[in-house]
C-alpha cells in the first residue's frame, strides 16, 4: 500500500459553535441501566458522576439522557409523574446540576428527553382530572371522551394502544380518556393553551440549568383532531400521512414547535432538539428538521435494513438528500433503548426488505435464538458502526454498543418490566418486548452485577456479560471498545463538511471519501477483497496481506484510509 502524505481537513465545526450539534456524536444514557452507585439495583446520577471520565475517554461529544423523572416506571420512564423534578430512585436536582457541571468540566454537552405526547397517570394535572367533573378545565387538559353503546359502556372507537389491548380505558364516571400508548399514559390534549405554557415553562426550567437541547419522544403525534363521530381503526389506517390524519404528523404540530423555536433560541447559544418522528415520507420527517422547528430529526432507517450494500447506499444517499430540504444534518443511528441491539439483529437471517414497526418488531426476527450467529453479528456490528462514523452528520449510539453487546434473551417471563411484554404477551413485537436492551451494562469482570453497582441488577444479566464488560476490553487493543475509541478520537481529528462523494466499486463493497482525503471502505460480501491506496487510518478487524504486503479486507469489515 502506497503511504501518501496526509491533507488538513477543510473545515471542523468549533467546540464552541453553535452548531456543534450538527455532526456530534451521541451517547444515550438510559439511566436505570448505567451505573448504580448505592446498591439498590436501578442506575442512579450519582453513577452517571461517577463515570464521567469513561465518556471522555470515550470520545463523546455529548450525553443524551433518557427520561429521569419521578415515574411509576409503567413505560421505563417515559410515563412522567413531574416533568421539572428528579425521580428519588435516581437522584436530586442539586445532583443532576453536579452532573450537567461535571459533563461541561470534560467538554460533553447534555440533551435531555421530553416526553410531551402523554403524561403519568399519576401527575397531578390526571389526578385533578378524574377528581373533576365531566366538561371540567381539568379534564379539557387530556382527551376524554363518552362512550358509546345503552350506557356508555363502549370505548369511543376501536382503536388499540400501541402497548397491546384498547387505546381506551374508562374511568369511574363512565368518560373514556384516550392513550396511545400504555393505559397509565393519557394523551395530553394540545389544543388547550395550558398545556402549551406548562411545556414552555418545562423547556426553560432544564435549559436555565444548563440543558444543552432535547430529544423529543413521539414528536410526530402531539395534535390531533378528533372528530364527533371518530373512525374506526381499519379506517385510520387507510388515512394517508398527509398532515390531515387524526392523530399522525398533522401539519399544525409544527405551530407548537414554532412556538418552542422561540424558546430555544432565547438562549446563547441557542438549544438544540431532535424529534423522534417515524415517518417514511422524507418531505414529512424533514419538516421537523427545520431551523424553525425543532432543527433536528432522527433518521432511523438504517434500524429497518439487513447489512447489505445497497440498502446501505440507497439509504444514505436518500438521507443526504433529505438534509437540503430541511438545513440541518443528517443523523444516524443504529440501536437505541427502543430497538433490538444491532450486534443481534445482524447475526439473524436477513429482513429481506420488511418493514419494521416503531420498536422492536423483530426482537429475534421471530427466530429461535439458537439460530443467532453472535460473532458474525458482532463482526458486521463493528463494521457498521465504522461506517456510519464515517459519514456526514451526527451519529447517536446507545450504552453498552461500544462494548460490542447483544441483545439479552435470558430473562425470565416474570423478571420482564416492559409493557410492551406485559401487555402485548408473546403477540406483540415478536413477543419479547424491549428489556433485552435495556439490561444494566457490564463495568467489571465480576461482582453481583459486573460492576454495575454494590449489589445486583434490576434486570438479570447473564454469564457472557463477563467477557463484554469494560474491564476485559480496556486492555484489549482489538475490543470494541477500543475500536470505537480510536474512530471516535480519529473522527474529531479528520470532522469535514457535511458532503461524501462515492466511489466506483466491485461487487457488494461500498467506499466513499469525505473532503480532505478521508475514505472509508466497507466489505459487505463474503469474499476478502483489496483496497484502496492510503494511510490505514483504523479498521474494524484486523486485516489480512496479499503476497506483496499489501493490506487486504475481509468480509464485513470496515475500514478508513487517509490519502
Amino acid at each position: 500500500m502506497t503511504i501518501a502524505p496526509a491533507k488538513q481537513p477543510t473545515f471542523r465545526i468549533p467546540d464552541d459553535s453553535p452548531d456543534w450539534w450538527r455532526q456530534a456524536v451521541v451517547y444515550q444514557i438510559y439511566p436505570r441501566s448505567f451505573a448504580d452507585s448505592n446498591g439498590d439495583g436501578i442506575g442512579d446520577l450519582a453513577g452517571i458522576i461517577s463515570r464521567i471520565d469513561y465518556l471522555r475517554q470515550l470520545g463523546v461529544d455529548a450525553v443524551w439522557l433518557s427520561p429521569f423523572y419521578p415515574s411509576e416506571l409503567a413505560d421505563g420512564g417515559y410515563d412522567v409523574a413531574d416533568y421539572r423534578a428528579v425521580d428519588p430512585r435516581i437522584g436530586t436536582l442539586g445532583e443532576f446540576d453536579r452532573m450537567s457541571e461535571g459533563l461541561h468540566r470534560a467538554g460533553i454537552r447534555l440533551i435531555v428527553d421530553i416526553v410531551p405526547n402523554h403524561s403519568s397517570d399519576q401527575h397531578p394535572w390526571f389526578q385533578e382530572a378524574l377528581a373533576s367533573p365531566r366538561g371540567s378545565a381539568a379534564r379539557d387538559r387530556y382527551i376524554f371522551r363518552d362512550g358509546l353503546g345503552e350506557h356508555g359502556e363502549l370505548p369511543p372507537a376501536d382503536w388499540k394502544g400501541s402497548f397491546g389491548g384498547g387505546a381506551w380505558t374508562r374511568v369511574p364516571d363512565g368518560q373514556w380518556y384516550l392513550h396511545t400508548f400504555a393505559t397509565e399514559q393519557p394523551d395530553w390534549n394540545w389544543k388547550n393553551p395550558e398545556v402549551h405554557a406548562d411545556f414552555l415553562k418545562t423547556l426553560r426550567f432544564w435549559a436555565d440549568r444548563g440543558v444543552d437541547g432535547f430529544r423529543i419522544d413521539v414528536a410526530n403525534a402531539l395534535a390531533k383532531d378528533l372528530p364527533e363521530v371518530l373512525p374506526s381503526a381499519a379506517e385510520m389506517a387507510e388515512m394517508p400521512l398527509d398532515g390531515r390524519h387524526p392523530v399522525i404528523d398533522r401539519d399544525e404540530v409544527q405551530d407548537i414547535y414554532a412556538e418552542w423555536r422561540q424558546v430555544f433560541n432565547e438562549y446563547d447559544p441557542p438549544r438544540t432538539a431532535v424529534a423522534e418522528a417515524w415517518l417514511d415520507d422524507p418531505e414529512r420527517r424533514a419538516r421537523y428538521a427545520r431551523p424553525e422547528s425543532l432543527g433536528q430529526a432522527f433518521n432511523f432507517d438504517l434500524l429497518q435494513a439487513d447489512f447489505d450494500a445497497d440498502q446501505f447506499r440507497r439509504i444514505v444517499t436518500a438521507n443526504l438528500e433529505q438534509q437540503t430540504m430541511s438545513g440541518s444534518s443528517s443523523t444516524w443511528v443504529l440501536s437505541n433503548h427502543d430497538v433490538t441491539r444491532h450486534a443481534t439483529r445482524y447475526g439473524l437471517a436477513p429482513l429481506n426488505g420488511r418493514k419494521v414497526k416503531q420498536g422492536t418488531e423483530w426482537m429475534l426476527d421471530g427466530a429461535p435464538a439458537d439460530q443467532l450467529d453472535r460473532d458474525l453479528g458482532l463482526r458486521r456490528a463493528r463494521a457498521a458502526t465504522l461506517f456510519v462514523l464515517a459519514l456526514p452528520g451526527s451519529a447517536y449510539i446507545y450504552q453498552g454498543e461500544e462494548l460490542g453487546l447483544h441483545e439479552v434473551t435470558e430473562i425470565a417471563d416474570d423478571q420482564r418490566q416492559d409493557p410492551v411484554f406485559l401487555h402485548g404477551g408473546r403477540h406483540a413485537y415478536d413477543g419479547l418486548g424491549r428489556d433485552g436492551c435495556r439490561v444494566p451494562i457490564p463495568w467489571r469482570r465480576e461482582g453481583s452485577s459486573y460492576g454495575f453497582g454494590p449489589s445486583g441488577a434490576h434486570l438479570p444479566q447473564p454469564s457472557w456479560f463477563a467477557g463484554c464488560s469494560v474491564e476485559a476490553e480496556e486492555g484489549d487493543e482489538d475490543s470494541t471498545l477500543s475500536m470505537y475509541r480510536r474512530a471516535l478520537a480519529l473522527r474529531r481529528e479528520l470532522e469535514s463538511s457535511e458532503t461524501l462523494s462515492w466511489r466506483e466499486a466491485d461487487g457488494p463493497v461500498l467506499i466513499f471519501e469525505r473532503p480532505g482525503g478521508w475514505i472509508c471502505v466497507t466489505n459487505f460480501g463474503a469474499e476478502t477483497v483489496g483496497m484502496p491506496r492510503g494511510r490505514l487510518l483504523v479498521a474494524s478487524e484486523p486485516l489480512p496481506r496479499d503476497d506483496d504486503g499489501e493490506p487486504l479486507l475481509p468480509p464485513a469489515t470496515t475500514a478508513w484510509l487517509r490519502c
